[in-house]
């Protein structure tokens, strides 16, 4: 966002996240490069501080001149300098809901790695969400300095050939890498040490920018991740501007409160600014509100964001999750910056519909480095209420998932929160498993979506709930006991003695034979039922029905009843099948056929 006074440059604010394993040396890394600290840069929490480990994403800033690149980009021009805003995301195990939420608004991501340790399960983790949020990024290989100098060179060349061969799959292959050391000597060494090869990350940094997309239009949404008083002028909140502008004078809203405050004024890294828009980290001052309801949060246009008690999405599951995604189960889910406990119903097109996502998965951010935003161009099949679709119990894997050339079906899911949550629509979904062992050498992570529809009443079981038409098929199989005449058979074993055959009256069923029929009503009190056959029995199937009669009575006692045993002697029954669906969100719970 360009300063509104002319005192001051124009200055081009770049997103860069720091993620990695815990203890990897990003909050070391920060401080090295940073030379101007936001308000919530570097650890403010105390437990952070005894612990020397990130709680909360920490951010600051440095400026450079701006690279020639940016210089020759017909964009770039007016742009005096550049601002590396770095997002320093926590590594700390159960934090990983808090790194997701950072990750929606870095333009290039730092992957920290131990070069000692090389690539943790964390360290995967972040970069999943990488792939799944950012368009590029640098690895760094952090603490050389613990490495024996007569074989540092070695264990580097052999840690950045395995990293490459890591990477090889995934969307940052031939990503650069690049060793040194934020703090020589651990956190515990005097300030004095001076970090290793951070000029020539600088440099590096310069070359991977880019000219991140930056629209000014649509509703404000600011995320939130840190909020103070100021006596006299109001209070603050720090963070950044993920879509949209605001500029002083403007009315927000904070949905978590329910209220709207007028922006009082606007600085970016303690500069008075007019106004800021998407991608600009700011600090906005508006009327007094106790800063201890939000720490962290959302602020937005009135009106323009919507709590949801439940949510459709698209779903592709996370190819290194190892567990099952199973219909019913509980997942964490982080939608925009909250993550909340959620069950999840998972549903794809019917048996036989061939729509199928194209091989470049549509949920999945380009590979553009200019597309900031993850790709929201719309599926093969849009989803719509007036469809139907069929009920899974569990995610189909795909073949292209399981490693074939084929495509993958389109799934969807039903997200029911166990708490609301608040969110635009559209924006990107993870599902997670963080009730994982934190030891376990597994990825939580299970699947990644994108919000398509969101139910903001709290009776949507009773409203909007209806509307979604998922079905499961039903099959059910008897058999003819006997035929009455040449329009009517009697059936067994198709329902139990309790069933309420009236459910089942003008259901159309199959004989074996081919002949169709329609279930007329029970015939006495056992279970047994009538079915009539409109168009009459062929020939051979009464024939074969009073054969297997004359078998069944055949060596019996007059008035004795029919044995079983004599029955199995039949050389094959008449089955009758029964086939419809019921609706899983109907209450009456009809069964329905085609």
């Amino acid at each position: 966002m360009a300063d509104s006074s002319n005192n001051h440059p124009k200055t081009l604010n770049f997103n860069v996240g720091v993620l990695g394993h815990v203890d990897s040396g990003k909050t070391s890394l920060a401080r090295a490069l940073s030379s101007t600290a936001s308000t919530a840069a570097f650890d403010k929490n105390p437990q952070s501080r005894e612990r020397g480990i990130t709680l909360d994403l920490g951010f600051s800033s440095f400026n450079v001149d701006l690279p020639e690149q940016l210089r020759e980009d017909p964009g770039g021009h007016g742009y005096d300098n550049l601002q590396f805003t770095l997002v320093d995301c926590p590594g700390h195990a159960s934090l990983i809901r808090t790194i997701i939420g950072g990750a929606q608004i870095i333009d290039l991501m730092m992957l920290v790695v131990d070069v000692v340790k090389g690539i943790q399960t964390q360290t995967a983790e972040c970069l999943l969400i990488g792939e799944l949020t950012c368009p590029r990024m640098v690895v760094i290989l952090n603490k050389t300095d613990l490495l024996p100098p007569n074989k540092r060179q070695t264990a580097i060349d052999k840690m950045t050939k395995r990293l490459h061969k890591t990477l090889e799959n995934t969307r940052f292959k031939d990503c650069p890498v690049i060793a040194l050391s934020a703090k020589p000597g651990g956190p515990e060494a005097p300030e004095t040490e001076e970090p290793h090869g951070v000029p020539e990350l600088i440099e590096l940094l310069k070359s991977q920018t880019y000219l991140p997309h930056r629209d000014p239009g649509g509703a404000l949404l600011m995320a939130v991740d840190h909020c103070f008083s100021i006596r006299g002028q109001g209070t603050v909140m720090t963070g950044t501007i993920l879509q949209g502008a605001l500029a002083v004078n403007d009315t927000v809203e904070i949905p978590a409160l329910k209220v709207t405050k007028k922006v009082k004024s606007v600085q970016m890294f303690r500069r008075p600014v007019a106004g800021a828009m998407q991608g600009d980290r700011v600090g906005v001052c508006v009327t007094q509100f106790d800063p201890k309801l939000l720490e962290r949060g959302v602020v937005c246009t009135p009106g323009s964001l919507h709590i949801l008690h439940a949510a459709i999405i698209t779903v592709r599951k996370i190819g290194y999750f190892k567990g099952s995604l199973a219909t019913r189960a509980k997942f964490h889910i982080t939608v925009g910056h909250e993550t909340v406990m959620a069950r999840v119903t998972f549903f794809g097109l019917p048996p036989g519909e061939t729509h199928q996502t194209s091989t470049t998965d549509p949920q999945l951010p380009t590979s553009d480095p200019h597309a900031s935003e993850p790709d929201l161009r719309p599926l093969d099949t849009p989803f719509s209420f007036d469809r139907e679709y069929f009920h899974q119990d569990e995610y189909v894997i795909g073949q292209r998932e399981a490693g074939g050339a084929g495509q993958d079906p389109e799934q969807w899911a039903l997200l029911e929160f166990e708490h609301p949550v608040t969110c635009p629509t559209l924006c990107l979904v993870i599902g997670s498993k963080l009730d994982t062992d934190i030891h376990a050498n597994v990825c939580r992570l299970a699947f990644q979506g994108r919000l398509l529809e969101g139910f903001e009443e709290k009776s949507y079981s009773e409203t909007t709930l209806l509307r979604l038409r998922i079905y499961k098929t039903k099959h059910k199989e008897g058999q003819v006991e006997r035929v009455t005449d040449d329009y009517t058979v009697i059936g067994r074993n198709l329902f139990k003695k309790e069933t309420n055959l009236q459910l089942f009256v003008g259901l159309k069923v199959t004989l074996s034979t081919g002949e169709e029929g329609v279930i007329e009503g029970g015939f006495g009190q056992s279970g047994k039922f009538k079915i009539r056959v409109p168009e009459g029995l062929s020939l051979e199937t009464k024939q074969l029905l009073s054969s297997s009669a004359k078998k069944r009575v055949k060596g019996g006692a007059k008035g004795e009843p029919a044995k079983e045993d004599d029955a199995k002697t039949d050389s094959q029954p008449i089955c009758i099948n029964l086939q419809f669906k019921r609706y899983v969100f109907d209450p009456h719970k009809k069964m329905v056929q085609n």
